[in-house]
This record gives structure tokens, sequence and C-alpha cells, in this order.
């Protein structure tokens, strides 16, 4: 069975592919590399065994995205992860976001459309429950007002492909609401590879730790939290990618009596930011240069997963433990540093 993974060169993409292969599906990955490289394709073909097909392609091109779904007729599924993700970006530049996460959306629910049956994966995110008013966050938690162009475009993404399933009855789809991936393949082939300077927490503190960045700033220490400082549900990257296989086989077998549903993917449990340090100076022996500074606009207290829905419906829970994701994170910074 082929699946089309676009942005499967990415952070979470390339380790759903691994988890896709080592399943037996037949994997095919579009992706334009403005945030990834060809090379993630050689750690995937170690891990696997086995090489994926690459097309490189700028999914905005919408004669393009027809053409292949001609020359690629018998696939089935596709997991979306293809989009810009950062925040602040988003701010400065949303026109860029809503061409490159909306655009690229339609033109693929398009296609499929065209087809008397296929899956859709959408990579959505907790940033649709902005600063929830209780936690665990669960699936009946109210969508907020975006707090960003990059949080609204994963807001109308789910509208978008929602209002689709009610007219397309051999579209099913479903809505992974990730909360805070991090960490690398055990094997440490494939990781997570920031181009400039990291977004994300677990990364600049690898690269502080390896004298990349010179002090990894802690935004705050005066939040409503036991220690002060926010907190946010980290889960492991390869939890996360088999959560997608099995959404994915639940689309396959038809099980669902709703063609559209959505599910929180977390661990359930949130961790602060210094507790995601204390565990990163845990597994590697190190002390962590870090400064506690001001707020960053914009940061929310608190937000972790209630992962029942996911639990019960999937048959899906998170494995591995912070201290293991961190762990996986380091092995992979040295490995990539050399």
């Amino acid at each position: 069975m082929k699946i089309l993974v676009t942005g499967g060169l990415g952070f979470i993409g390339s380790h759903t592919v691994v988890e896709l292969q080592e399943q037996g599906f037949e994997v095919v990955i579009v992706d334009d590399c403005s945030n990834s490289s060809e090379e993630v394709l050689k750690g995937i073909a170690s891990i696997t065994r086995k090489a994926p097909i690459f097309e490189k392609m700028d999914l905005r091109d919408k004669l393009k995205v027809q053409d292949f779904f001609k020359r690629h007729a018998e696939i089935e599924g596709v997991i979306h992860f293809a989009a810009s993700k950062a925040v602040g970006e988003s701010v400065t530049n949303p026109l860029l976001y809503y061409e490159n996460n909306i655009a690229t959306l339609v033109y693929l629910l398009q296609e499929l459309s065209k087809k008397p049956r296929s899956s859709f994966i959408f990579s959505s995110s907790c940033t649709v429950y902005g600063q929830a008013d209780k936690m665990p966050i669960t699936e009946d938690a109210p969508v907020k007002p975006a707090e960003s162009p990059y949080g609204n475009t994963k807001q109308i993404g789910e509208e978008i492909i929602s209002d689709t399933c009610k007219v397309t009855p051999g579209l099913n789809a479903i809505a992974l609401r990730y909360f805070n991936p991090m960490g690398a393949h055990p094997s440490a082939e494939i990781g997570e590879l920031p181009i400039g300077i990291p977004q994300n927490l677990v990364p600049f503190i690898t690269q502080t730790a390896m004298g990349i960045r010179e002090q990894l700033s802690v935004f705050g220490d005066d939040y409503p939290t036991a220690d002060g400082t926010c907190i946010r549900d980290y889960i492991h990257v390869v939890d996360l990618a088999k959560a997608h296989v099995v959404a994915l086989k639940r689309l396959l077998d038809a099980k669902n009596s709703n063609n559209y549903e959505f599910y929180n993917v977390g661990t359930g449990k949130g961790s602060s930011v210094l507790e995601v340090i204390k565990s990163f100076e845990r597994v590697s022996g190190l002390k962590l240069n870090y400064k506690i500074v001001d707020r960053r606009p914009g940061d929310i207290v608190s937000a972790y997963a209630d992962t029942t829905k996911a639990n019960k419906v999937l048959g899906w829970k998170a494995q591995f433990t912070l201290d293991q994701a961190m762990k996986s994170a380091w092995d992979w910074e040295r490995k990539i540093r050399g």
C-alpha cells in the first residue's frame, strides 16, 4: 500500500516514514527541502534498510500537485506534515504562512476528493486551544482565537478538512493535535535538525551544551507553577510517529463511524522548563549554562494533554519517559556534531 508523506524529510515526518516502512507501507516523500535536507534519506534507509521514493517539490505549485497524483494514482493515503511552523516568523510574514499552510492543504484535498476512497492525516497542534481553562486539556476544550497566524492556519486547516469530509463520503481524515515533540530515533540516524537558531527548547538545550549557543534563556520564573517556569507536555518523537501509523490504520480499516476525527497526542504529563533542564543534566552528567530572563510575550502558562481519547479509541499511548527522550536528543546532537 502506497502512502504519501509530505514534509517527510522533516523532524516528525522522517520518524513517521521510518515507522510506516517498518510496518510494511510503501512510502513516497514530497518535500521542498526549505527546512530539511536530502541527507535525511540516508538515515531513513540506514534504519529501515529501504530507501523511500522521494520527489523534491513545492506543494504551492498546483499544477505540479495535479501531475504528481496522476503519476501516483495508486496512493491510498496522505500524511500531511509540510508547513511553515515558526510562530514568530508567522507574525512578521503572515501571507507566507497562509499560502504555505492553507493553499497546499487545499490542493491536496482537491486531488484526494477525486478518488473513490482516500485517507488523510493532518499535522495539527495544541496551539488551537490557546491557554486552556482546565488542565489536562481534553478534546472537548474550546478552540480559542489564535495567538499567531501559525496557530490560525492550524485552526483553519482543521475547519477546511472537516467541511470537505462532510461533502466527500470517500474521504476519511484524522487531525492529530500535537503537544511538544522532542528527542530522536534511538539509532541516532535521524533527529531534530533546526536550520539557524532553534525555535524549540530541547535543541537549544543540546546546542548550548555543545557550545554552539552561549547560553540558554529561560523566559520567566514567576509564572503560577511549582517552580515558576512554563509547563508543557513533551512527547518523544517516536511515540508521536507511531500515533500517525495507528491513526492511518484506523482510517484504512474504516472502523470509524465519522469520517473526520481529532485527537490529542501527548504524554498526559506536564513538565516545566526547569524540569526539562534537570532531565538533561541528569542524562548527560553536564551542568547547563542557563539564565532566567523576562517573560516572552505570547507564552501561555501551562499546556498538557488528556490523552484518554487516543488511548481508548486508537489504542495508542506514549511509552518513552522524559529522560529517555532527552537522552536520545543528546545522543543525536553529539553524533551530528561528531
